[in-house]
């Protein structure tokens, strides 16, 4: 979209002290995972003003939600950018590296940047002798960067979805929510947690959420209203997407559309803008059914349509259904690490199948946390596995700066499902279980799975020696 307005910005409070190279900052965020985390907020305002207050400078979406954020930003980072904007983008988790976490434009951020950013960040820690936990110090990283990359929107995931995520410090022209699943029918729980998701909402952001449950909605909407946000009619449709994508993530891009109209709506487009060749805002005069002049000028004259722009649009974030066909056999990476994740990765197995028939399937299943360690887990993959032919293997997950090293009990869980009659194995650790896995389907045709967790997309890629997405 072409505008007739520039934006500008001054260039923030810059902070000197002490020049870590980037193995250092690389070690110093990987210790800073054990610092308490602070819920209340003070310690990443604290941050903001001592580095000039580069938060209260930025106009921002926000994303929160159970699953689908990270992608959901993606989504809205895309079209932003066609839109003529300046867009970073914040995501979380990382795979390999934590540079994956900032994007500027849809472009990772590079070590120098990622280093002189967090080195700035670490300085003012320092300046105020407080110990941030790690995602404070990531957040205000990112926030720092967009600031001094003069962004026009940062468009910025809450990973933990609650009003104390550090992300909030951002007062959002847009919040935006996925949906929201828990491991409960408990509704004074439920109620509970969504007004932790809610209370992150500032007066006059816009809200809008593609969460299919008419009493989340309702909570929701009472929740905005009582904050004096503004509430946008939830998400119905589903963005076309090509196949298998449209049903996996249409949902996601089609909240994403409204996030981003919602954003142009109240912070680009005015009475003095003159909008040339936007996907997504119409100048007036062009809603409702076209004039048969309209209808002669696009013929001679066609514009890219937000519907081209579905089609030719897929996700490039690491770890989120991230199918690599060139392997062999194919193996298909994802982050699924509850039960509605879970569902959602079967359903796209599923959906492979019905484009190419499997000629074997093994799921590798690694869990860090209790999130899948439930009975509806393996009732899911019992009945996945009476429709589509596989077998699953369990393996421990390798702890990380940033788990406490829990993980299930493989062999109970083996023996589980086994008593459920579901083919499935126990392996010592991930090299086993995919060198297990490779023979199990044919090279050409079959499929494996990767999925538990972040740390399993990581130890594939570690195995392949891959240090760099």
């Amino acid at each position: 979209m072409n505008t007739s307005k520039q934006t500008s910005s001054k260039k923030s409070a810059v902070i000197l002290g002490k020049q870590r190279t980037y193995s250092e900052v690389i070690e110093f965020l990987d210790k800073s995972w054990s610092c308490k985390k602070d819920q209340t907020l003070n310690t990443i305002k604290a941050l903001n003003t001592q580095l000039g207050s580069p938060a209260d400078k930025l106009k921002t979406i926000l994303v929160a939600g159970t699953n689908g954020k990270s992608l959901t930003v993606d989504f809205i980072t895309k079209l932003l950018k066609e839109e003529g904007l300046n867009v970073g983008s914040f995501t979380a988790p990382h795979i390999l590296t934590y540079n994956e976490r900032l994007w500027l434009n849809g472009e990772i951020v590079n070590n120098k940047s990622f280093t002189d950013a967090t080195n700035e960040v670490i300085n003012a820690a320092e300046e105020l002798k407080l110990q941030p936990h790690a995602s404070e110090l990531l957040t205000m990283t990112a926030i720092w960067w967009f600031r001094n990359s003069k962004v026009d929107v940062a468009v910025l995931e809450v990973p933990t979805s609650k009003w104390w995520d550090p992300v909030n410090i951002c007062k959002s022209s847009v919040f935006a929510i996925t949906r929201l699943v828990w491991n409960t029918e408990d509704q004074k729980e439920i109620e509970k947690n969504i007004k932790e998701v809610t209370d992150g909402i500032q007066k006059d952001s816009w809200v809008v959420s593609a969460d299919q449950s008419k009493f989340n909605l309702e909570l929701m909407q009472t929740q905005t209203e009582k904050i004096k946000g503004h509430w946008a009619m939830p998400i119905r449709k589903l963005a076309i997407l090509t196949y298998p994508f449209e049903q996996l993530h249409g949902r996601s891009a089609a909240l994403a559309e409204r996030a981003a109209q919602l954003f142009l709506e109240k912070n680009v487009v005015d009475s003095n803008t003159v909008v040339s060749d936007s996907l997504l805002i119409k100048t007036k005069g062009q809603r409702g059914r076209p004039t048969i002049e309209a209808k002669r000028k696009q013929e001679l004259n066609p514009q890219k349509t937000v519907e081209h722009f579905w089609k030719d649009t897929v996700t490039n974030l690491p770890g989120r259904f991230q199918l690599l066909d060139k392997e062999k056999p194919t193996i298909l990476l994802d982050t699924a690490d509850n039960i509605d994740a879970m569902n959602n990765l079967l359903l796209g197995i599923k959906l492979l199948h019905y484009k190419r028939p499997l000629k074997g399937l093994v799921i590798i299943v690694g869990c860090e946390n209790k999130d899948l360690e439930n009975p509806e887990f393996l009732k899911i993959i019992r009945y996945f596995f009476k429709k589509t032919s596989g077998q699953i293997i369990f393996c421990p997950v390798r702890a990380t700066a940033m788990t406490d090293g829990e993980t299930w009990d493989i062999d109970n869980i083996t023996n589980e499902a086994k008593n459920m009659k579901i083919k499935a194995k126990a392996a010592k650790n991930f090299v086993d279980a995919f060198d297990s896995a490779k023979k199990l389907v044919d090279e050409r045709n079959g499929l494996v799975v990767i999925t538990g967790c972040r740390s399993m997309i990581t130890e594939y890629w570690d195995n392949k020696g891959i240090k760099k997405i």
